[in-house]
This record gives structure tokens, C-alpha cells and sequence, in this order.
């Protein structure tokens, strides 16, 4: 059998010789007739010449694009593909002004936005003529309100933190600045949003990136610390005890928060390339000038629950009794109630567990773990929720949430499902001039928020945007009071599951605990078998994080 021929490749410019090619290559055809029109025209007048500052460039990259080997769209339509490129470009920018609708804009709306924008500046956030949302929709939620609404809610209510082997306890305000360290944000941003929480009364967590001078402007910290140990490691990598005592002991911290897992990148650790290091952040971390900076996936001090709950307690010693919790974005049911076992096995009780939603942000991270890893906040707060609560050990354990919490009814939403507090980091990016540009991976922040470069920082003036990052907390905590005060209710942690319905299609709505399994008290120590967790709570080993079964087998002898 005789081989098939393929058919004879055009190389060069021979491949524009017939009429489709001369349309595909329209452009320098053009600009070639024009040029040759131009010099004839310049025995009129010679300024005819200068129209060859814009034929003779197009025919130069016609040409160029034509012979080129490397994209193949350049090469069949030279100049013309180039347009195409032009419009991916602006494509952002036109979707954002043009384009996108009011509630379109991913991750936040053009009306989310503009919501934290306005309290942020002082202006009338107040919306005419009805909602904009559709009650009929799937996803829409709503809080049931009372036929006698309280009078006098607290507009600033504030939760203490801090068990009962805490000797520090902590009073937070109800919404607080989430986890953003410096270096994913600009100084003037950092410097800017603690002033803020100074000025407004709430707390400031630092990220795992350490605790930097920025951080030092009079706002409380919450010191966040990951499985690099940035702040308080060795020269291995470690961590330290001494550089910890040395920092944690400082007035300004008020609580130690020991970070597991982040919402937008759960498992992920990270690494900050070592041109990048620079001497102040080396000195910040406690890492070497130049050297490539690591955030292993896991931590290196405990590789149990049991370690980890010793690990705390020894953290809580060294702080001087205060309190000390954990984050992380939900994801083995067994993982969690096997935290909570290992509490009641050692009687070493965390103060705190900050649940991350998948939906939080970050400055950078795989598309596949923001997307598709990690439970989002509802779920993953539901399921600490319930571990606590079944277990007995609620009152001794407070529950903070994160996610995209940028309104009032967000706040209060989190609230009604079991949080005591809520934490938010875009939000508040935003009362500072972030206009969700998208590029905080790549160091061109157009709003001075998410970049090192000295030059648009300086658009940032901190004293302004302090102002309007406390102005935008006070406004919003105003908001939840008004919803608070609706339902008959005087603080939002009286909301309870009942208070938020959910719907469900068009003609259908619940209770949100009529929609996810809200366990009774004490349910995981009686009768696990009568939960949902049934699997979960058998898997669960408080001496480690792997399950003690086959969880496979297990439901299918089920």
C-alpha cells in the first residue's frame, strides 16, 4: 500500500499569493499600496511622507508576522491577528465598565463593590425602588424578621474570646480584618488598614508572612502563624520558642492564631522566589536575604491532633495565657471530629477555630484549588458547627468565619448558622481603594494595595484610607444591627438556623436547618450512629489525621 501524501507545505510569502490569502493579509496589502500612494503624492506635498510613519510600520510587522514560526494566527493573518490580542487586553476593562451588570462582577459584584465603597467614604448606601435580586432564584436567602423588632440592638457588638484555660481572654469586635500579610500587600496598605482597626475598635490579623513594622500602628493583632513559622523560626526552618515568647508577648498581640489551611488554596504551600526576598522581609520572616523563601504544605511541630493541641497549649504558655486557635478551610469530615476527640482525650481545649470558606481570596493560587478544593464557608461552618456542638465542648470553643463577608446580611447569615465572629479581607481592601483590577499576582496593582512598587503606593495615603476602612466597619456593623434589631433580637449571636431560610427552587423554601443536618447536643457522644457523621466519627483518631478505617468499606458494608 502506497503511503498518502500530505500536502505541499507554502513557505515564505507564497502562501498570500492567491485571493484568500491576499484578504487574510489585508493589512500590509494595504499599507503597501498605501505607502506606494504616499510617495506619489509627495510631489504635491511633501507631508503626504509622513503618513509612512504609520504604512510603512504596519508593512514592516505584516512581514514579520507573515515569516514568523511561532503563532500560527500572526503567521496566516499578519498584522490583523494582532487586533485580536489588542481586544483580549482591553477585554477586562470593557467587561468591568461597559459590560458587566450590576450583580455580574466575579468574585465580587459591581453592587457588592460599591456597597463597601460607599459606607467606606461616608456616603448614602441606601438603595431606591426595591431589590435587585431575584427572591425566586435558587440560591436567595433571607433572615425572618420579628412582629416585634427589638428597640436598642448593640451597634457594635463585641464577643470574648478565650477559654476556660485562657488567662487572656480577648473582647473582638463581631467583624474583623482577615489574614493578609505584607509583601502580598504594599506597606502604605498594611499601615493603612491597621491604623483603620484602631480607629474603629476591631483586630487585625497579620497572615503568615510575620508581623512587620507596617503592622505596628496601633491596631490589636491577631498573630497568624503557617507552616513556615515566619517570625519565630530557627535557621532551619523551625520553630523557635524564643523569637515566639519575644513577639507573642507584646501588648499589641491579643491573640495567636495557628493557620492549617487557607480557603482559596487548601494543601498549598508556597514559595516566594529569592530575588524577591528582600532584606526587610528576610528580616521580618527570619529568613535568609536572596534565598528562595518556603511554605512547606504542612507543619513541622505536630503531625497529630494530639500534637497539635500540645503544640497550642505550649504557644498559650509562652504568650501568657493567650488565647490560641486554629484556621482552616474545612475538608475531611473525619480531620475535624478528630480535633474534637483529641480535645476530649487530653483536656486541652483550642480557644478558637476560624473557619475559611473556599470562596476566601488570596493573591495568588492554582485555578484548580480556588475553584474545585475546600469546602465553601456554609458547609465547612456547618460542620465545625456541628463537631463542637456534638462533642459537648461549644462553650468552650469559639467559632470565627470568613468568606466573602461584605454586608450586613453576610455578617448575619454566618451568625444564624453558628459563628460567634466574622473576619473579612477583600472588603476591606476594597474601604481602601482596591477596584478589583486582578493583578495582585503580578505586582502592578493600579490602587497601590497589592504591590511593592514604591511608585503606586503612593497613590495610597494612609491616613485617608484608615479613615475609611474604620468608616466602612462602623457603617456595616450599623447595617447588621438594623438587621439584628428586625428579628427581635438584640445581639447577632442570638441569631439561631431558624431565623435564615433558604430556597429551595421556585416554589419551595426552608429553614436553613431543615436544609443541612444541624446535629443536638451531645448527638456525637450518644448515638453517632444516628448522624450523618456516623462514618466520620468512627474514622476519626485523635492521634492522627488519617483515618483509623477504611472509610470505603465501611459504607459499603453499610
Amino acid at each position: 500500500m502506497k503511503q498518502g501524501r500530505s500536502a505541499p507545505a507554502r513557505t515564505g510569502l507564497s502562501g498570500f499569493l492567491d485571493a484568500d490569502g491576499l484578504k487574510r493579509a489585508i493589512a500590509p496589502v494595504a499599507a503597501f499600496v498605501a505607502s506606494f500612494a504616499l510617495i506619489g503624492l509627495a510631489s504635491l506635498s511633501g507631508w503626504w511622507l509622513l503618513g509612512l510613519a504609520v504604512t510603512l510600520p504596519v508593512l514592516a510587522l505584516g512581514v514579520f508576522d507573515a515569516l514568523q514560526t511561532g503563532n500560527t494566527l500572526t503567521r496566516n493573518y499578519p498584522f490583523a491577528a494582532r487586533i485580536r490580542w489588542l481586544f483580549y487586553d482591553l477585554r477586562p476593562y470593557l467587561r468591568a465598565y461597559i459590560v458587566e451588570g450590576d450583580l455580574e462582577g466575579k468574585p465580587f459584584s459591581f453592587d457588592a463593590r460599591n456597597l463597601v465603597t460607599a459606607r467606606s467614604l461616608g456616603r448614602i448606601d441606601t438603595q431606591p425602588f426595591g431589590t435587585d435580586l431575584d427572591p425566586a432564584a435558587g440560591s436567595f436567602k433571607w433572615l425572618t424578621h420579628s412582629i416585634a423588632p427589638a428597640e436598642n440592638p448593640d451597634p457594635s457588638p463585641r464577643v470574648a474570646i478565650g477559654g476556660p484555660q485562657c488567662a487572656r481572654p480577648y473582647s473582638a469586635s463581631v467583624l474583623n480584618i482577615s489574614a493578609m500579610s505584607f509583601g502580598a500587600l504594599s506597606a502604605n496598605a498594611i499601615s493603612a488598614l491597621n491604623k483603620g482597626a484602631k480607629l474603629g475598635g476591631f483586630y487585625h490579623d497579620t497572615g503568615e508572612g510575620g508581623v512587620s513594622p507596617y503592622h505596628l500602628q496601633g491596631g490589636d493583632l491577631v498573630w497568624e502563624i503557617g507552616s513556615g513559622y515566619f517570625g519565630c523560626r530557627d535557621a532551619e526552618g523551625r520553630f523557635d520558642e524564643g523569637l515566639f515568647r519575644e513577639m507573642a508577648s507584646r501588648d499589641i498581640v491579643k491573640m495567636i492564631e495557628i493557620k492549617l489551611s487557607q480557603g482559596a488554596k487548601p494543601g498549598h504551600g508556597g514559595l516566594l522566589p529569592g530575588p524577591k526576598v528582600s532584606k526587610e522581609i528576610a528580616e521580618i520572616r527570619k529568613v535568609p536575604v536572596g534565598k528562595d523563601c518556603l511554605s512547606p504544605r504542612g507543619h513541622s511541630a505536630f503531625s497529630s491532633p494530639l500534637e497539635m493541641l500540645a503544640f497550642a497549649a505550649r504557644m498559650r504558655e509562652l504568650s501568657g495565657g493567650k488565647p490560641v486557635g486554629i484556621k482552616l478551610c474545612v475538608g475531611q469530615h473525619h480531620e475535624v471530629m478528630a480535633i474534637a476527640k483529641a480535645m476530649l482525650k487530653s483536656e486541652i481545649y483550642l480557644d478558637f477555630i476560624v473557619v475559611d470558606g473556599a470562596e476566601g481570596g488570596t493573591g495568588a493560587a492554582p485555578m484548580e484549588l480556588s475553584d474545585n478544593v475546600g469546602a465553601p464557608l456554609t458547609e465547612g461552618l456547618i460542620v465545625v458547627r456541628n463537631a463542637l456542638v456534638g462533642t459537648g465542648l461549644r462553650d468552650k470553643v469559639r467559632i470565627g468565619a470568613s468568606g466573602k463577608v461584605y454586608s450586613g446580611f453576610a455578617l448575619a447569615k454566618n451568625f444564624a448558622i453558628g459563628a460567634d465572629w466574622c473576619n473579612a479581607a477583600r472588603p476591606f481592601m476594597f474601604s481602601i481603594g482596591c477596584i478589583q483590577a486582578k493583578r495582585c499576582h503580578l505586582g502592578t496593582c493600579p490602587s497601590g494595595v497589592a504591590t511593592q512598587d514604591p511608585g503606586r503606593q503612593r497613590g495610597l495615603v494612609v491616613d485617608v484610607k484608615a479613615e475609611r476602612a474604620a468608616r466602612f466597619h462602623r457603617q456595616t456593623l450599623l447595617a447588621l444591627a438594623d438587621i439584628v434589631a428586625a428579628a427581635g433580637l438584640t445581639h447577632p449571636t442570638d441569631l439561631a438556623p431558624h431565623h435564615l431560610v433558604h430556597r429551595l427552587g421556585a416554589t419551595g423554601s426552608c429553614p436553613i436547618d431543615r436544609v443541612y443536618n444541624f446535629v443536638a447536643a451531645n448527638a456525637l457522644l450518644d448515638a453517632p450512629e444516628d448522624t450523618i457523621y456516623a462514618d466520620a466519627w468512627k474514622a476519626a483518631d485523635p492521634e492522627s489525621f488519617l483515618p483509623r478505617i477504611d472509610i470505603v468499606e465501611e459504607r459499603a458494608e453499610g
